[in-house]
Protein backbone atom coordinates (compact mmCIF):
# COMPACT_ATOMS: atom_id res chain seq x y z
CA UNK A 1 0.00 0.00 0.00
CA UNK A 2 2.91 2.34 0.99
CA UNK A 3 4.90 1.60 -2.40
CA UNK A 4 1.78 2.07 -4.53
CA UNK A 5 1.42 5.77 -2.76
CA UNK A 6 4.93 6.63 -3.34
CA UNK A 7 4.67 5.16 -6.54
CA UNK A 8 1.39 7.56 -7.22
CA UNK A 9 2.96 10.86 -5.47
CA UNK A 10 5.85 10.31 -7.52
CA UNK A 11 4.32 10.38 -10.91
CA UNK A 12 3.29 13.80 -9.67
CA UNK A 13 6.50 15.48 -9.43
CA UNK A 14 8.74 16.26 -12.60
CA UNK A 15 11.92 18.12 -12.18
CA UNK A 16 15.09 19.52 -13.96
CA UNK A 17 18.41 21.05 -12.25
CA UNK A 18 20.64 23.56 -13.38
CA UNK A 19 24.11 25.60 -11.89
CA UNK A 20 23.46 29.16 -13.24
CA UNK A 21 25.37 32.15 -12.75
CA UNK A 22 23.53 35.07 -10.37
CA UNK A 23 24.45 37.17 -13.49
CA UNK A 24 22.52 34.77 -15.76
CA UNK A 25 20.00 34.91 -12.90
CA UNK A 26 19.79 38.40 -12.49
CA UNK A 27 19.23 38.77 -16.71
CA UNK A 28 16.46 36.60 -16.34
CA UNK A 29 14.32 38.57 -14.09
CA UNK A 30 14.91 41.60 -15.63
CA UNK A 31 13.38 40.11 -19.14
CA UNK A 32 10.96 38.80 -17.03
CA UNK A 33 11.26 35.10 -17.57
CA UNK A 34 11.38 34.52 -13.76
CA UNK A 35 9.17 36.20 -11.62
CA UNK A 36 9.51 37.34 -8.18
CA UNK A 37 6.08 37.70 -6.90
CA UNK A 38 6.48 41.60 -5.00
CA UNK A 39 3.73 40.80 -2.59
CA UNK A 40 6.03 38.13 -1.20
CA UNK A 41 8.38 40.22 -0.43
CA UNK A 42 6.20 42.18 1.85
CA UNK A 43 5.75 38.51 3.58
CA UNK A 44 9.12 38.01 4.07
CA UNK A 45 11.49 40.46 4.79
CA UNK A 46 15.36 40.04 5.81
CA UNK A 47 16.72 42.89 7.89
CA UNK A 48 20.00 44.22 6.50
CA UNK A 49 22.07 41.91 8.75
CA UNK A 50 20.68 38.83 7.14
CA UNK A 51 20.84 40.52 3.50
CA UNK A 52 24.80 41.85 3.98
CA UNK A 53 25.84 37.92 5.48
CA UNK A 54 24.30 37.04 2.26
CA UNK A 55 26.38 38.91 0.27
CA UNK A 56 29.46 38.61 2.55
CA UNK A 57 28.87 34.63 1.38
CA UNK A 58 28.83 35.76 -2.52
CA UNK A 59 31.78 37.58 -2.10
CA UNK A 60 33.70 34.92 -0.09
CA UNK A 61 32.84 31.89 -2.20
CA UNK A 62 30.66 30.21 -0.10
CA UNK A 63 28.21 28.15 -1.88
CA UNK A 64 24.34 29.12 -1.30
CA UNK A 65 21.35 26.41 -0.99
CA UNK A 66 19.40 25.87 -4.61
CA UNK A 67 16.37 27.71 -5.09
CA UNK A 68 13.23 26.11 -6.63
CA UNK A 69 11.57 27.44 -9.59
CA UNK A 70 8.24 26.09 -10.85
CA UNK A 71 7.82 26.22 -14.82
CA UNK A 72 4.98 28.09 -15.95
CA UNK A 73 2.78 27.45 -18.92
CA UNK A 74 4.62 30.06 -20.98
CA UNK A 75 7.91 28.88 -19.88
CA UNK A 76 8.62 31.34 -17.72
CA UNK A 77 9.74 30.58 -14.07
CA UNK A 78 7.69 31.13 -10.90
CA UNK A 79 10.02 31.43 -7.64
CA UNK A 80 8.67 29.18 -5.10
CA UNK A 81 11.70 29.32 -2.72
CA UNK A 82 14.80 31.38 -2.27
CA UNK A 83 12.65 34.67 -2.43
CA UNK A 84 15.10 36.40 -0.04
CA UNK A 85 18.25 35.28 -1.51
CA UNK A 86 16.68 36.05 -4.89
CA UNK A 87 15.62 39.74 -3.84
CA UNK A 88 18.23 40.48 -1.91
CA UNK A 89 20.91 40.41 -4.51
CA UNK A 90 18.58 42.21 -6.93
CA UNK A 91 17.63 44.73 -4.41
CA UNK A 92 21.65 45.28 -3.60
CA UNK A 93 22.39 45.61 -7.19
CA UNK A 94 19.09 48.60 -7.82
CA UNK A 95 17.55 45.81 -9.75
CA UNK A 96 14.61 45.36 -7.62
CA UNK A 97 10.80 45.98 -8.80
CA UNK A 98 7.94 46.91 -6.58
CA UNK A 99 4.57 45.98 -7.66
CA UNK A 100 3.93 48.73 -9.74
CA UNK A 101 6.94 47.54 -12.02
CA UNK A 102 9.45 50.67 -10.76
CA UNK A 103 12.59 50.20 -9.33
CA UNK A 104 12.73 49.89 -5.61
CA UNK A 105 16.17 52.07 -3.83
CA UNK A 106 19.34 49.98 -3.56
CA UNK A 107 20.33 49.23 -0.22
CA UNK A 108 23.49 50.10 1.56
CA UNK A 109 25.21 46.93 3.47
CA UNK A 110 26.43 46.83 6.94
CA UNK A 111 29.40 45.28 8.92
CA UNK A 112 29.81 41.83 9.01
CA UNK A 113 32.24 39.26 11.22
CA UNK A 114 34.43 38.41 8.42
CA UNK A 115 34.06 41.70 5.79
CA UNK A 116 33.91 44.72 8.68
CA UNK A 117 34.28 46.80 5.31
CA UNK A 118 30.91 46.19 4.25
CA UNK A 119 29.77 49.06 6.28
CA UNK A 120 27.88 51.40 3.61
CA UNK A 121 28.97 48.84 0.43
CA UNK A 122 26.97 49.42 -2.38
CA UNK A 123 26.59 48.18 -5.77
CA UNK A 124 27.70 51.50 -7.26
CA UNK A 125 27.04 55.15 -6.10
CA UNK A 126 23.07 56.40 -5.78
CA UNK A 127 21.24 59.12 -4.95
CA UNK A 128 18.17 56.62 -4.25
CA UNK A 129 20.03 54.97 -1.21
CA UNK A 130 18.20 55.43 1.63
CA UNK A 131 19.78 57.02 4.77
CA UNK A 132 23.07 56.84 3.67
CA UNK A 133 24.26 59.91 1.69
CA UNK A 134 26.49 59.52 -1.86
CA UNK A 135 29.79 60.60 0.11
CA UNK A 136 29.30 57.94 2.81
CA UNK A 137 28.77 54.95 0.24
CA UNK A 138 31.64 52.72 -0.95
CA UNK A 139 31.05 51.04 -3.75
CA UNK A 140 32.13 47.70 -4.93
CA UNK A 141 35.36 47.52 -7.11
CA UNK A 142 34.57 45.57 -10.40
CA UNK A 143 36.47 42.26 -9.60
CA UNK A 144 33.89 42.22 -6.82
CA UNK A 145 30.56 43.07 -8.64
CA UNK A 146 32.10 39.67 -11.15
CA UNK A 147 32.73 37.71 -8.04
CA UNK A 148 28.77 38.04 -6.73
CA UNK A 149 27.71 37.73 -10.66
CA UNK A 150 29.90 34.70 -11.83
CA UNK A 151 28.64 33.03 -8.17
CA UNK A 152 26.75 30.05 -8.87
CA UNK A 153 23.56 28.79 -7.93
CA UNK A 154 21.43 25.52 -7.92
CA UNK A 155 18.16 25.98 -9.58
CA UNK A 156 16.23 22.89 -8.91
CA UNK A 157 12.43 23.29 -11.60
CA UNK A 158 9.21 21.87 -11.12
CA UNK A 159 8.26 20.71 -14.32
CA UNK A 160 4.78 22.11 -16.16
CA UNK A 161 3.32 18.60 -15.72
CA UNK A 162 3.21 18.65 -12.07
CA UNK A 163 -0.16 19.48 -10.72
CA UNK A 164 -0.80 22.92 -9.23
CA UNK A 165 -1.22 21.27 -5.77
CA UNK A 166 2.14 19.80 -6.00
CA UNK A 167 3.49 23.32 -6.71
CA UNK A 168 1.81 24.61 -3.09
CA UNK A 169 3.12 21.72 -1.47
CA UNK A 170 6.46 21.90 -2.69
CA UNK A 171 6.63 25.54 -1.05
CA UNK A 172 5.56 24.95 2.03
CA UNK A 173 7.72 22.05 2.83
CA UNK A 174 10.55 23.63 1.35
CA UNK A 175 9.59 26.58 3.56
CA UNK A 176 8.64 25.52 6.96
CA UNK A 177 11.77 24.91 8.60
CA UNK A 178 12.61 28.78 8.02
CA UNK A 179 12.95 30.72 11.02
CA UNK A 180 10.84 34.17 9.57
CA UNK A 181 8.19 32.10 8.58
CA UNK A 182 5.22 30.78 10.51
CA UNK A 183 2.20 28.78 9.42
CA UNK A 184 0.31 31.51 8.87
CA UNK A 185 2.55 33.36 6.81
CA UNK A 186 3.20 30.31 4.38
CA UNK A 187 -0.83 29.81 4.19
CA UNK A 188 -0.24 33.57 2.76
CA UNK A 189 2.29 33.26 0.46
CA UNK A 190 0.52 30.06 -0.96
CA UNK A 191 -3.06 31.75 -1.10
CA UNK A 192 -1.30 34.77 -3.37
CA UNK A 193 0.10 31.85 -5.63
CA UNK A 194 -3.72 30.52 -5.94
CA UNK A 195 -5.39 33.28 -6.17
CA UNK A 196 -4.37 36.61 -5.59
CA UNK A 197 -8.22 38.19 -5.22
CA UNK A 198 -8.43 35.89 -2.74
CA UNK A 199 -5.86 36.40 -0.20
CA UNK A 200 -6.29 40.17 -0.80
CA UNK A 201 -10.48 40.20 0.28
CA UNK A 202 -9.50 38.34 2.95
CA UNK A 203 -6.93 40.38 4.13
CA UNK A 204 -9.01 43.16 4.04
CA UNK A 205 -11.62 41.25 5.57
CA UNK A 206 -9.29 40.06 8.67
CA UNK A 207 -8.11 44.10 9.07
CA UNK A 208 -11.98 45.29 9.44
CA UNK A 209 -12.59 47.08 13.01
CA UNK A 210 -14.91 44.60 13.70
CA UNK A 211 -13.24 41.44 12.93
CA UNK A 212 -10.23 42.56 15.42
CA UNK A 213 -12.35 43.83 18.39
CA UNK A 214 -13.54 40.46 18.44
CA UNK A 215 -10.27 38.89 17.54
CA UNK A 216 -8.62 40.83 20.01
CA UNK A 217 -5.34 40.93 18.46
CA UNK A 218 -1.89 42.84 19.73
CA UNK A 219 -0.28 44.64 17.27
CA UNK A 220 2.62 42.13 17.84
CA UNK A 221 0.42 39.23 17.07
CA UNK A 222 -0.72 41.38 13.89
CA UNK A 223 2.85 41.34 12.45
CA UNK A 224 3.04 37.71 13.27
CA UNK A 225 -0.37 37.09 11.36
CA UNK A 226 -2.32 35.78 14.30
CA UNK A 227 -5.46 37.88 12.57
CA UNK A 228 -5.25 35.94 9.16
CA UNK A 229 -4.29 32.70 10.87
CA UNK A 230 -8.04 32.90 12.49
CA UNK A 231 -9.57 34.72 9.57
CA UNK A 232 -8.27 31.49 7.94
CA UNK A 233 -9.65 29.17 10.95
CA UNK A 234 -12.79 30.60 10.53
CA UNK A 235 -13.63 30.20 6.54
CA UNK A 236 -12.23 26.82 6.50
CA UNK A 237 -14.17 25.23 9.46
CA UNK A 238 -17.54 27.20 7.88
CA UNK A 239 -17.16 25.93 4.87
CA UNK A 240 -15.19 22.63 4.64
CA UNK A 241 -16.13 19.61 6.47
CA UNK A 242 -13.29 17.61 8.31
CA UNK A 243 -13.28 13.63 8.46
CA UNK A 244 -11.15 13.57 11.32
CA UNK A 245 -8.57 11.96 9.25
CA UNK A 246 -5.84 14.76 8.60
CA UNK A 247 -3.26 16.71 11.27
CA UNK A 248 -5.45 20.00 11.90
CA UNK A 249 -2.66 21.99 10.67
CA UNK A 250 -2.99 20.29 7.29
CA UNK A 251 -6.90 20.74 7.12
CA UNK A 252 -6.52 24.21 7.34
CA UNK A 253 -3.70 24.27 4.64
CA UNK A 254 -6.01 22.10 2.41
CA UNK A 255 -9.06 23.31 3.21
CA UNK A 256 -7.55 27.13 2.43
CA UNK A 257 -6.25 25.88 -0.87
CA UNK A 258 -9.56 24.50 -2.12
CA UNK A 259 -11.47 27.93 -0.92
CA UNK A 260 -8.61 29.91 -2.90
CA UNK A 261 -8.88 27.66 -5.75
CA UNK A 262 -12.84 28.07 -5.71
CA UNK A 263 -12.32 32.26 -5.35
CA UNK A 264 -15.46 32.76 -4.17
CA UNK A 265 -13.50 36.35 -2.28
CA UNK A 266 -17.43 37.79 -1.77
CA UNK A 267 -18.65 35.24 0.15
CA UNK A 268 -15.67 34.49 2.17
CA UNK A 269 -16.09 38.39 3.15
CA UNK A 270 -19.49 38.52 3.37
CA UNK A 271 -19.15 36.18 6.06
CA UNK A 272 -16.92 37.60 8.19
CA UNK A 273 -18.31 40.73 8.43
CA UNK A 274 -22.03 39.71 9.05
CA UNK A 275 -20.67 37.18 11.60
CA UNK A 276 -18.35 39.03 13.56
CA UNK A 277 -20.69 42.62 12.76
CA UNK A 278 -23.28 40.52 14.90
CA UNK A 279 -20.82 38.92 17.27
CA UNK A 280 -19.62 42.82 18.79
CA UNK A 281 -23.43 44.01 18.70
CA UNK A 282 -24.42 41.38 20.48
CA UNK A 283 -21.88 40.28 23.25
CA UNK A 284 -18.86 42.75 22.86
CA UNK A 285 -15.08 42.35 22.40
CA UNK A 286 -15.60 39.40 25.00
CA UNK A 287 -18.01 37.30 22.58
CA UNK A 288 -15.58 34.82 22.27
CA UNK A 289 -14.13 34.43 25.51
CA UNK A 290 -15.20 32.59 28.60
CA UNK A 291 -18.52 33.68 30.33
CA UNK A 292 -18.27 32.88 33.72
CA UNK A 293 -19.43 35.18 36.86
CA UNK A 294 -21.41 37.58 35.17
CA UNK A 295 -18.77 39.10 32.87
CA UNK A 296 -16.62 37.66 30.02
CA UNK A 297 -12.76 36.20 30.87
CA UNK A 298 -9.94 35.31 29.66
CA UNK A 299 -7.82 34.81 26.26
CA UNK A 300 -9.90 34.43 22.86
CA UNK A 301 -9.34 30.93 22.15
CA UNK A 302 -9.71 27.88 19.56
CA UNK A 303 -12.82 26.58 21.21
CA UNK A 304 -14.56 30.52 20.93
CA UNK A 305 -13.91 30.53 17.68
CA UNK A 306 -14.62 27.17 16.10
CA UNK A 307 -18.02 26.78 17.99
CA UNK A 308 -18.99 30.53 18.83
CA UNK A 309 -17.96 32.10 15.55
CA UNK A 310 -18.63 28.87 13.54
CA UNK A 311 -21.69 28.64 14.85
CA UNK A 312 -23.14 31.98 14.12
CA UNK A 313 -21.63 31.70 11.03
CA UNK A 314 -23.53 28.40 9.49
CA UNK A 315 -26.80 29.82 10.89
CA UNK A 316 -26.15 33.15 10.22
CA UNK A 317 -29.07 33.55 8.04
CA UNK A 318 -31.80 32.36 10.20
CA UNK A 319 -30.08 34.28 13.08
CA UNK A 320 -30.57 37.56 11.02
CA UNK A 321 -34.19 36.62 10.47
CA UNK A 322 -35.03 37.51 13.66
CA UNK A 323 -34.47 40.91 13.27
CA UNK A 324 -31.64 43.17 14.59
CA UNK A 325 -33.18 42.95 18.22
CA UNK A 326 -34.22 39.65 18.57
CA UNK A 327 -31.06 38.38 16.66
CA UNK A 328 -28.50 40.23 19.13
CA UNK A 329 -30.65 38.72 22.05
CA UNK A 330 -30.58 35.25 20.67
CA UNK A 331 -26.40 35.19 20.45
CA UNK A 332 -25.38 37.02 23.41
CA UNK A 333 -27.65 34.14 25.45
CA UNK A 334 -26.31 31.20 23.59
CA UNK A 335 -22.71 32.81 24.22
CA UNK A 336 -23.41 33.38 27.71
CA UNK A 337 -25.17 29.81 28.79
CA UNK A 338 -22.40 27.78 25.98
CA UNK A 339 -20.10 27.74 28.28
CA UNK A 340 -21.75 25.79 31.12
CA UNK A 341 -22.30 23.12 28.30
CA UNK A 342 -20.37 19.82 28.86
CA UNK A 343 -19.71 20.17 25.09
CA UNK A 344 -17.92 23.28 25.94
CA UNK A 345 -16.25 22.17 29.03
CA UNK A 346 -14.82 18.88 27.48
CA UNK A 347 -13.54 20.98 24.56
CA UNK A 348 -11.12 23.13 26.76
CA UNK A 349 -9.48 19.42 28.07
CA UNK A 350 -5.66 20.08 28.95
CA UNK A 351 -3.89 17.82 26.33
CA UNK A 352 -6.99 17.54 24.42
CA UNK A 353 -6.04 16.65 20.58
CA UNK A 354 -6.82 19.58 17.81
CA UNK A 355 -8.56 16.20 15.83
CA UNK A 356 -10.51 15.35 18.33
CA UNK A 357 -11.79 19.24 19.28
CA UNK A 358 -12.32 20.44 16.02
CA UNK A 359 -14.98 17.25 16.10
CA UNK A 360 -17.13 18.21 18.91
CA UNK A 361 -16.50 22.41 18.73
CA UNK A 362 -17.66 22.94 15.31
CA UNK A 363 -20.91 20.36 14.84
CA UNK A 364 -21.73 21.54 18.34
CA UNK A 365 -21.48 25.04 17.61
CA UNK A 366 -23.64 25.05 14.63
CA UNK A 367 -26.73 22.92 16.91
CA UNK A 368 -26.10 25.15 19.35
CA UNK A 369 -26.64 28.30 17.85
CA UNK A 370 -29.36 27.02 15.18
CA UNK A 371 -32.56 29.36 16.06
Amino acid sequence: MLAEEIENAQRLVRTDAYQMSIGEIVSMYENEEVVVDPEFQRLFRWDIGQKSKLIESLLLGIPLPSIFVFERDDGTWELIDGLQRISTILEFMGRLRNPDGGLLPPSALEATKYLPSLHNAVWEVSERIQDVPTDDQSPLEKVQQLAIRRGRLGVEILKRPSDDQTKYDLFQRLNAGGTLANAQELRNCIMLMINADYFRAVKAAAEEANFRSVISVSEEQAERQRHMEMAVRFLVHTNVPYDGRLDVEEYIDEGIVQLAQAGDHAKAVLQINRTFRLLLAAAGQGALRRFQGGRHTGKVGLVGLEAIAVGVAKNIDQILALGDDGAKKFVKEKIQTFWTQPEAESSTSPGLRGTSRIQRTVPFGENWFRP
